[in-house]
């Protein structure tokens, strides 16, 4: 995939470089925010080779897959789009406030700006400890040794400093020095403050809460949002000779006693009420709330609004070491996406779907469900049937045992210690019951209703076109026989999803589902022209008749990516002879339709006639005849 060309597309069609406001990146999708989210073209997008998807909500999102990181990095070279470590023109943030946005997709988006840039840092602390609880849990490691110490340290600091952390991205959200607006907030975890407010502290004669900030989300988000108006509030009135010192000095001195005497105990308050809330709902109907929130799962991830949970569920691991809602629904649905892409690959007979079903459904089973969720399963109604099916149930299972999270990653087969519990051993067994009890169902739902698109669900035989009673004795002597060009199944032309080939505007043909990427020439001829991008192929038969070969729908935008041709203009060729090799699997992946096309383009002159049975069990697919005949 050539990455700078995809950036530079993608950049394109979604309005410009002056249409971005900011642009981030989770593990398949690059995040937009748009100054005008009417600008861009989403039905290009689409179509743009590597892209799977385009999700519009309260951010606009151009779905990637596992190549986000070498695009987002080809868009950043292209522009300061104010990423993690950038920020945006004020021109196009002019425009942003401008523009009109719901309250809710602002929320929304801010949240996903804030917590995206985190989950690397806290998955990866929260994984190792919930590594580190396993081995203790079995005896393996000794959880007095100073080794074991240190190493439960690493993964503890990145909870215990999540304050400045968290102080770091809502700054670079709201583009306000992030440096200052984390030392702000370190004063929260201050040895000596913390000291002091334990002892009774006040400040101007009012009294501090005493309040443990360690590991807390909401107070450091009420902060800098203050400070961040406190930064353009002495911008505005400070001599320019003394910004450098003035702005933040007068900053800090207003943003750290107001955190500390009103916006740190309420962010504090919402945190505890928020999970008290949730915690509530999960003791009274927990079992089918987990269940149903799994079910609903495609959807949510589909739209993006699965992020606006990360704050609770940050919120509720960091302060009671657990989270039971969001993290058992994922399991179950993420085990079941990819038991349902493993299930296609049993039953599909096209190798590219197969192909991509078995890629898919190794992510899935890592995590990853983006590629399963937008290249199968909201594209197969029966697949996403039994995805919700499996999601209900085992969801269902993990809530009525109530089976909790400790680590905020979403969870896996590699991340099924995060369900270990040093004073509940039977947790993690419930977790792999209900992983389990998902795989299962949605392997068996999955195989027992799938069905092949364009095929006969109990026959393995490649679909011919049923000869017409008109065509049976045509005598063979002004025809030239022609073998199947591509190995696969055939399909009448009628049936590409391309009305140009299918309409018969460019000529008679037939169609091929490719089972291999091969093309061979269907009887003897001469090369006529091989396209620049190598995805088609012109060729004149002996008898004159001019045949064209096109591999796939649209795949003009590869430029040639995945085509491979071995013959040029000019070559004689014989029935059976390799003419191209193409990679079935990267167009499927880069989002085309690899359907082969042969159809005959002098029209005026010839025409395709269908074999029958007998001609077809001899190796003649089809006859070339003149319009006479």
């Amino acid at each position: 995939m050539d990455h700078k060309q995809m950036a530079s597309e993608i950049l394109q069609r979604v309005g410009g470089p002056k249409n971005i406001v900011h642009l981030g990146h989770c593990a398949t999708r690059l995040r937009f925010t748009l100054a005008d989210e009417n600008k861009p073209e989403v039905e290009a997008l689409k179509k743009v080779p590597g892209v799977l998807s385009v999700v519009k909500g309260a951010q606009f999102q151009v779905v990637v897959g596992n190549q986000v990181i070498e695009v987002y990095d080809e868009i950043q070279k292209l522009g300061n789009f104010g990423g993690e470590n950038g920020s945006a023109t004020e021109s196009v943030q002019d425009k942003q406030e401008k523009s009109k946005k719901k309250v809710g997709a602002v929320i929304l988006d801010f949240l996903v700006g804030v917590f995206q840039p985190l989950i690397p840092a806290m998955a990866g602390a929260g994984i190792l400890k919930s590594l580190l609880l396993l081995l203790s849990t079995l005896n393996l490691a000794d959880k007095t040794s100073q080794t074991y110490l240190i190493l439960t340290f690493i993964s503890s600091s990145v909870f215990y400093f999540l304050p400045i952390l968290i102080a770091l991205t809502v700054a670079a959200k709201l583009k306000a020095n992030h440096i200052v607006a984390a030392a702000a907030m370190s004063v929260l975890l201050f040895p000596d403050m913390t000291k002091m407010m334990a002892e009774g502290a006040n400040f101007l004669s009012l009294s501090v809460t005493n309040v443990n900030y360690a590991s807390q989300v909401f107070p450091s988000i009420l902060g800098v949002l203050f400070y961040a108006y406190m930064e353009k509030l002495f911008t505005k009135i400070s001599p320019k000779p003394i910004r450098v010192f003035f702005i933040p000095m007068m900053a800090l001195l207003f943003t750290v006693p107001v955190t500390l005497l009103i916006l740190g105990p309420l962010g504090f308050t919402m945190g505890s009420y928020l999970t008290t809330a949730v915690l509530f709902l999960f003791n009274h109907v927990g079992w089918i709330a987990v269940g149903i929130l799994s079910a609903l799962l495609p959807f949510v991830i589909a739209t993006g609004m699965h992020k606006a949970m990360t704050p609770y569920v940050v919120n509720s691991v960091t302060s009671t070491g657990r989270e039971f809602l969001m993290l058992p629904a994922l399991l179950a649905h993420n085990l079941s996406e990819s038991a349902a892409c493993f299930a296609i690959a049993v039953r599909t007979k096209d190798t590219g779907l197969r192909s991509l079903a078995v890629s898919s459904g190794v992510s899935a089973m890592f995590g990853i469900t983006e590629p399963a969720l937008y290249g199968i399963t909201l594209q197969k109604k029966r697949v996403l049937i039994s995805i919700m099916v499996s999601c209900l149930v085992g969801g269902s299972v993990l809530g009525m045992f109530s089976v909790g999270g400790s680590t905020v990653v979403s969870p896996s087969l590699a991340s099924i210690s995060m369900f270990v519990d040093p004073d509940n051993g039977e947790m993690i067994l419930f977790a792999i019951a209900g992983l389990l009890i998902s795989f299962i169902t949605s392997f068996i739902l999955t195989i027992l209703l799938w069905k092949e698109a364009g095929t006969s669900a109990t026959s393995d035989k490649e679909v011919i076109p049923t000869a017409k009673k008109s065509d049976v004795n045509v005598g063979v002597s002004n025809l030239v026989g022609l073998k199947q060009p591509v190995p696969g199944t055939v399909v009448e032309l009628s049936q590409v999803k391309d009305e140009v080939f299918s309409t018969g505007a460019m000529g008679a043909g037939i169609a091929v589902i490719p089972s291999k990427g091969e093309l061979y020439a269907p009887a003897n001829g001469t090369i006529q022209m091989v396209f620049r991008t190598q995805h088609a192929v012109a060729m004149e038969l002996d008898g004159g008749a001019e045949l064209l070969f096109h591999i796939g729908i649209d795949t003009v935008k590869l430029r040639g990516q995945g085509f491979e041709c071995l013959v040029k203009a000019g070559d004689r060729v014989k029935a059976g002879d390799l003419l191209m090799r193409f990679d079935v699997k990267s167009i499927i992946a880069a989002g085309y339709d690899p359907v082969a096309i042969m159809i005959v383009t002098n029209k005026e002159r010839y025409t395709v006639k269908e074999a029958n049975s007998k001609q077809i069990e001899q190796g003649t697919l089809a006859f070339v005849a003149p319009v006479s005949v």
